[in-house]
């Protein structure tokens, strides 16, 4: 069974992406902040992490080069989720997410992104 760590500021929409993921199939575990996000990649070694580009007091962008930054990190898939930014012109630099997705989310975008994620 494959692992997805989400990560967003709205236990709302934790509860929907984290019901959808499961109901496919998928092991979810959740996270409100990103303070303990690479604690919680140890402890869960997620095979996808999903998440907000808008966090409280973080920038998903910010995590996510981090991750792409970090030589025993970077073959982690991250697709972030955004409302007010569009992604696309940042696709091609360094630490960028390996896909991204519009809020509101549309589950059948989400669901192909992950798994064509899942596939590589």
């Amino acid at each position: 069974m494959k692992k997805i760590l989400v990560l967003d500021d709205d236990k709302d929409h934790l509860r929907i992406v984290s019901f959808i993921l499961t109901d496919f199939g998928y092991e979810v575990r959740t996270l409100l902040h990103g303070e303990t996000i690479f604690e919680e990649i140890a402890d869960f070694k997620p095979d996808l992490i999903l998440m907000d580009v808008m966090l409280a007091g973080m920038d998903g962008r910010v995590i996510c080069r981090s991750i792409k930054e970090n030589p025993l990190l970077n073959y982690l898939p991250v697709i972030l989720i955004s409302i007010t930014h569009d992604l696309a012109e940042s696709m091609h630099l360094q630490g960028a997410p390996n896909d991204y997705i519009s809020k509101p989310l549309d589950i059948d975008r989400l669901l192909s992104s992950v798994k064509k994620q899942l596939e590589v």
